[in-house]
């Protein structure tokens, strides 16, 4: 069900996800979809946790054998790409938070979280350092893959070269760090 749920936010926006779409989509009555989650706030939750897992896994997949700005790149493409083909799921990750530390929207945003630091210590920061280069590289990573979906760069020069100068410029920053 939550599966579903992505696939169509993808298609028409977390915002525009309703249980009746859902259950439409799915072939069953509305009141059918509670035998599998309690309301919309719970389906977006549960949409949020397999959007992060999956980020996560994407990302995480990204990097392995990776180090430095080799791993910046692959993350950066990857969660780009993540964003980019899947922009109602990644939507519905925005200002959730976990309930808990057993909620598993919890484990899949450390999971995230974890690849990208994984990444920082080929720049070999000061440990007081790292929560600010990570919050500066969802800052950029995000950014950009967010304008990128709502057609926000509507100008002539190419979004991949921009992506590129995007990249070159978080390594050259945190070199210099």
């Amino acid at each position: 069900m939550v599966a579903a749920g992505a696939a169509l936010a993808d298609e028409v926006g977390i915002a525009n996800l309703t249980m009746g779409s859902l259950a439409e989509r799915v072939g069953v009555r509305t009141p059918s979809l509670y035998k599998h989650v309690s309301g919309q706030e719970d389906l977006n939750r549960r949409i949020a946790a397999l959007a992060l897992s999956e980020a996560a896994d994407a990302v995480g997949g990204a990097i392995q054998g990776y180090a430095g700005r080799d791993a910046l790149e692959t993350a950066a493409r990857a969660f780009r790409d993540f964003v980019l083909q899947h922009p109602g799921r990644y939507a519905a990750t925005i200002g959730v938070e976990p309930s808990g530390p057993d909620d598993p929207l919890a484990a899949a945003g450390q999971r995230l979280l974890g690849a990208f630091t994984a990444i920082l210590r080929g720049y070999e920061l000061a440990e007081p350092d790292v929560d600010h280069a990570l919050r500066t590289l969802r800052s950029l990573f995000h950014g950009f893959a967010t304008l990128q979906v709502a057609n926000g760069f509507q100008w002539s020069a190419d979004i991949d070269e921009s992506f590129e100068w995007l990249i070159t410029f978080a390594d050259r920053g945190l070199r210099a760090l």
